[in-house]
């Protein structure tokens, strides 16, 4: 009789879990090129010392290079939960150029490269200058405010990075197909919102219904569809 009423109560949590939690998936369109592709800088006096090449974004097709820099989250204040994340410095490059993290979270700048990098940023969500460090050494951040923060190195111009910081924990980033899941939303209205660097922020409501994959498509930029964007700033 007891293992019966275990059994029940098991199943009747089990079943609570899964009504609480539901995936938004979606598709990211994008049928314009929008983003100007970088170039090689030459080398400074101060790279000649060592010779590190300049890394070089991979040969993709061009609208799956756009959809693969898209974020896309829940508005709102809504529980988070940290994370630590890694933006590397390799080959006078941040990997990724694009990373997106909950509100609280920390990320640390590794340099991978035989040369000295200075990672900074000038955003008002997160400014911060990490000074000078060589190969094999990181420096952490934590980001706690939300907002757009993009990031530099004071010694090589060319080298760029845009961190997402959402202000919960429901976030994901594009595939090169376009497609994202958000998952295990609570049942509710959502603003959600999708981000792209040169396109700015665009905005959809959603009713998440429980048990079931809830699904939404963003067309970027909206001007095709006739409706408003607003514009990222730093």
């Amino acid at each position: 009789m007891t293992n019966r009423i275990l059994g029940a109560t098991l199943t009747a949590c089990v079943a609570l879990t899964a009504a609480q939690g539901a995936d938004i998936a979606g598709t990211i369109i994008i049928k314009r090129i929008l983003t100007k592709r970088k170039v090689t800088t030459s080398a400074t006096s101060y790279d000649r010392g060592v010779a590190v090449d300049l890394g070089a974004d991979p040969e993709t097709d061009p609208l799956s290079f756009e959809r693969s820099r898209v974020v896309i989250y829940l508005d709102g204040n809504l529980p988070s939960k940290p994370a630590a994340a890694v933006l590397e410095q390799k080959n006078r490059r941040f990997v990724p150029d694009t990373l997106v993290v909950p509100v609280g979270s920390t990320v640390s700048f590794p340099n991978r490269d035989a040369i000295f990098h200075n990672v900074f940023s000038l955003s008002k969500p997160s400014s911060f200058d990490l000074g000078n460090y060589p190969k094999d050494q990181t420096r952490t951040v934590k980001l706690a405010k939300p907002g757009v923060v993009f990031v530099g190195c004071r010694l090589h111009s060319n080298m760029g990075a845009v961190i997402i910081v959402t202000p919960n924990q429901w976030c994901a980033k594009a595939d090169g197909e376009g497609r994202f899941t958000i998952a295990d939303v609570p049942p509710g209205s959502y603003t959600v919102v999708a981000w792209h660097k040169t396109a700015g922020f665009f905005r959809q409501t959603i009713q998440v219904q429980a048990n079931r994959i809830n699904r939404l498509e963003f067309f970027i930029p909206l001007e095709e569809i006739g409706a408003s964007k607003t514009v990222a700033k730093r």
